[in-house]
């Protein structure tokens, strides 16, 4: 199957000059959604436990959800500043004009368990980096960072480079 194909460029969203990857055509195809995520499993080390997957808002909470149900392992969201009820860790990230803040809870990592954060872009790894920096105050143990989609031309990978990253398709 090829997911690209579920893939649908908005051009100027949200704002002029930029091409903007709707995953919503994918989510709407259930057998796409299902390959989807075997294709994901498959990125994974063989024979690797997977404790917790860290999702990063918003759309990464599609794809990852899914993915802890099937690696039987526990949902983390990371999320914006604000937005988590309990005590959280938060790092800050670059964003075009200015920074943010992600958040993860405080108890939901325990020390050593393996980790899998997923978000469904790779675009300047800013916020996938501010994600591995809570993990490793938590005392996480990064296995990978998998991304449904990376945008090679924004060489996100390169905040990324301490850890292992797989993506299912490059643009």
């Amino acid at each position: 199957m090829d997911i690209k194909a579920f893939i649908r460029d908005i051009v100027d969203f949200p704002k002029k000059g930029i091409v903007f990857k709707d995953i919503t055509p994918l989510l709407l195809d259930a057998e796409a959604m299902k390959y989807t995520v075997e294709q994901l499993i498959a990125l994974l080390p063989q024979n690797t436990s997977i404790d917790k997957v860290i999702a990063i808002e918003s759309r990464g909470f599609f794809f990852g959800s899914l993915l802890a149900q099937r690696l039987q392992a526990g949902f983390v969201p990371a999320r914006k500043k604000g937005k988590l009820p309990y005590e959280t860790f938060a790092a800050s990230y670059e964003l075009e004009y200015g920074t943010d803040q992600i958040e993860i809870h405080r108890d939901a990592i325990r020390m050593g368990e393996n980790v899998l954060i997923h978000d469904d872009v790779l675009a300047t790894g800013g916020t996938a980096k501010a994600v591995t920096e809570i993990v490793e105050q938590l005392g996480g143990n990064i296995i990978q960072c998998q991304f449904l989609m990376e945008l090679d031309f924004l060489n996100g990978k390169e905040k990324l480079k301490s850890y292992p990253i797989k993506s299912l398709l490059h643009y």
